[in-house]
């Protein structure tokens, strides 16, 4: 197991005795790996684990006990590590000698980086495959050593890469060889001793002098401390009986202060990471569901992604990125692994409606329409893209097809090679569209029609849209629909317009969009719900019984909290609030068997054949959609919506619920300039203004 702390797009990670010396553990900072081995002994062996943690997401601390080496009697020292990352990484070291005796030992401090790029650190995760087959990590960098022995600095030699350095400083004196700093210590009877240890990564060459060094960390921490603090008051408050929603929702706000991406990636102002540890860095499809998930805690983040994904938005047609005018990104990287993978890369479907949708969202949050009009632009490129560029073969509806050589086989939030398949486990051949990108499509249309009718004081513009959505609305309808196993919509269409027909939870994201018709919602949600579909824990995202099925892939029988908190969301917009309540219920269930803190994904097998859900191996925690989740299934409980007419907020909600859900208070909710005070009591939903 290992430890694993963060803040922003710099993180940490370790074995549970603080060691960086694992394949994939190291600092990593910018998509580079700063600090790929930092490694602890006492009299040439390792020390005995005792216990370790996160104390915070920003910090953690490890403490351990002296090995039985070099005549060290058993239980005579304690270690203990407490380690920092803020935008540069600091550990402190204390040994005490808890013996009436003195004692004399060699603690050694082995350090030294390759500067791996982040893809190539991921290729090496045993969990995803096969690391055999990964290429080799460079070898360790270089070092240049001061002249009283405290200041390390490593530069990278790669081509190109001249400016990218570790800077390591001591807070005492060492021997240093061979990539080891040596202390060779006497402890007096319960003396102790401590050394710093300050990590400072640079890809502009930058060396700061060591006296500045400690100053900066001091102000460092208080940054680091002032956000949290800052964002917490920010955030609603909430007051929950239902122990499972009030830990999940605290668990969220925390995740997703850490996930927030610091200066240090200037352009990309503060938005979500999409997930730890491969993922810590915009995501265009990532960061628009997470701020949609968490409009209830305020219009912020959201007004943000919209800025910087409008200026991220594409302009050329450039295949070696899937990159089309309008186009809004899929991806954006730093450092090394830009200059081998891509900075920027375009290769999603759906992150362009609903980069619309969350405009539309935001203003009926806040009425801002300043806001809109400012980034009508973006708005109208993206509309565009997706009738000239997301139509491949103008058949009306939206499709991928991977163009770059380096790119996505598949497109859709189900970006896994494998995920796209018939019930007979066929593979779908490309270009495919997959069905909830219609109904992304087709909600933003409508959206944006309302937008240009009521903001844009473009009448026409509305008119065309709300006929394009009516009739791609129809004409979905018509290729999608099945009507074998009870009736459902097709995960997608081929390269040669066939229903991909297997059973997926993507339907759940129709009811979302609303492009379900009144009457095929009783089908839908009988498939949703039904047994293949629903594990117990949660919704599936492959039926049990398609060919393809297996509750440990990725995509093809998974369990997803994001996509079930948009199933649920769909189910509220169409009133089917037992079937909502049962998928809030499990998922939320399901937090306390992880700490409170909601996975990526966890596996599919059956509830009644499993104690607790199962973890997938694979799985980014924290991430930024699961994050949201809680976030989201509060605001579907509560049956929030604004009502942008009256500038208020009004609930949806039945006029009683289950007991289950006891007392809920949301205090400080942000709609239209001002604070809203929710309560849900004996099963019923107040909403005042505060």
């Amino acid at each position: 197991m290992t430890t694993t702390i963060l803040d922003g797009s710099t993180f940490c990670i370790s074995d549970d005795d603080g060691d960086i010396a694992g394949s994939t553990s190291g600092f990593f900072a910018r998509d580079t790996r700063f600090l790929s081995l930092l490694r602890l002994s006492v009299n040439g062996e390792r020390p005995l684990h005792l216990s370790s943690g996160r104390v915070d997401y920003f910090s953690a601390a490890f403490y351990l006990r002296n090995p039985l080496a070099g005549g060290l009697p058993q239980d005579s020292l304690t270690i203990a590590r407490h380690r920092f990352v803020g935008e540069n990484m600091q550990e402190t070291i204390v040994v005490e000698n808890e013996t009436r005796s003195p004692l004399s030992f060699e603690l050694a401090i082995e350090l030294g980086t390759d500067f791996a790029d982040i893809m190539s650190v991921k290729e090496h995760d045993a969990t995803l495959g096969h690391p055999e087959d990964a290429p080799p990590f460079p070898p360790l960098a270089a070092c240049r050593i001061d002249a009283d022995q405290k200041e390390y600095v490593f530069s990278d030699s790669g081509e190109g890469n001249e400016d990218t350095r570790t800077q390591v400083i001591f807070s005492q004196a060492g021997e240093y060889e061979s990539s080891r700093v040596t202390y060779r210590l006497e402890l007096a009877a319960r003396a102790r001793w401590e050394v710093r240890i300050d990590v400072v990564p640079s890809l502009e060459g930058e060396v700061v002098p060591p006296r500045l060094v400690e100053r900066h960390f001091g102000e460092e921490r208080q940054r680091v401390a002032n956000a949290l603090s800052a964002w917490k008051l920010n955030v609603p408050q909430l007051r929950a009986s239902w122990d499972q929603l009030q830990l999940a929702a605290d668990q969220s706000i925390s995740d997703l202060a850490a996930l927030r991406l610091h200066g240090g990636n200037s352009g990309i102002a503060r938005l979500p990471a999409a997930g730890m540890p491969w993922f810590m860095t915009v995501f265009g499809r990532d960061t628009i569901i997470t701020c949609l998930q968490t409009l209830l805690f305020g219009p912020e983040l959201a007004r943000s992604a919209l800025e910087v994904l409008g200026e991220l938005q594409a302009t050329e047609d450039d295949p070696t990125i899937d990159a089309e005018p309008g186009k809004i990104v899929h991806e954006i990287r730093q450092g090394k692994t830009a200059r081998r993978w891509f900075r920027a890369y375009y290769g999603t479907v759906d992150a362009t409606p609903l980069y619309l949708i969350l405009l539309s969202e935001v203003w009926r949050w806040t009425d801002d329409a300043a806001l809109v009009r400012s980034l009508r632009q973006p708005a109208m490129r993206a509309l565009s893209w997706i009738d000239d560029y997301g139509d491949l073969d103008g058949d009306g509806f939206v499709e991928f097809h991977k163009r770059s050589p380096r790119g996505l086989d598949n497109q859709s939030w189900k970006d896994s090679g494998d995920s796209q398949r018939f019930s007979d486990g066929r593979f779908a051949e490309t270009p495919i569209a997959p069905c909830e990108v219609q109904g992304y499509v087709y909600d933003a249309k409508l959206r944006c029609a309302e937008l240009a009718r009521a903001v844009w004081r473009d009448h026409e513009l509305a008119e065309r849209l709300e006929r394009e959505a009516a009739e791609l609305a129809r004409r979905f309808d018509e290729a999608f629909w099945i009507e074998e196993r009870g009736g459902y919509y097709a995960l997608g269409l081929d390269r040669e317009k066939k229903p991909i027909d297997s059973l997926c939870s993507n339907i759940g994201h129709l009811l979302w969009s609303g492009i379900v018709p009144p009457e095929r919602v009783d089908a839908l949600v009988d498939r949703l719900m039904g047994e293949e579909l629903w594990s117990g824990w949660g919704v599936r995202t492959m039926s049990s019984a398609d060919a393809a099925y297996n509750p440990l892939s990725y995509h093809n029988g998974s369990v997803w909290p994001h996509d079930n908190s948009l199933c649920a969301w769909g189910l509220v917009k169409y009133g089917r609030w037992p079937e909502a309540l049962r998928i809030v219920h499990r998922i939320l269930g399901v937090a306390r068997h992880f700490e409170y803190q909601l996975p990526e994904v966890f596996s599919g097998l059956p509830r009644a054949e499993t104690p607790f859900p199962i973890a997938y191996p694979t799985s980014a925690r924290p991430q930024a959609w699961a994050a949201g989740t809680p976030v989201l299934m509060l605001q579907a409980l509560l049956g929030l919506r604004p009502d942008l007419r009256r500038h208020t907020l009004t609930s949806v909600a039945p006029e009683v619920l289950p007991s289950w859900l006891g007392d809920i208070r949301l205090s400080g909710v942000h709609a239209y300039g001002r604070l809203w005070d929710i309560h849900l009591k004996d099963g019923h939903t107040t909403i005042e203004e505060l």
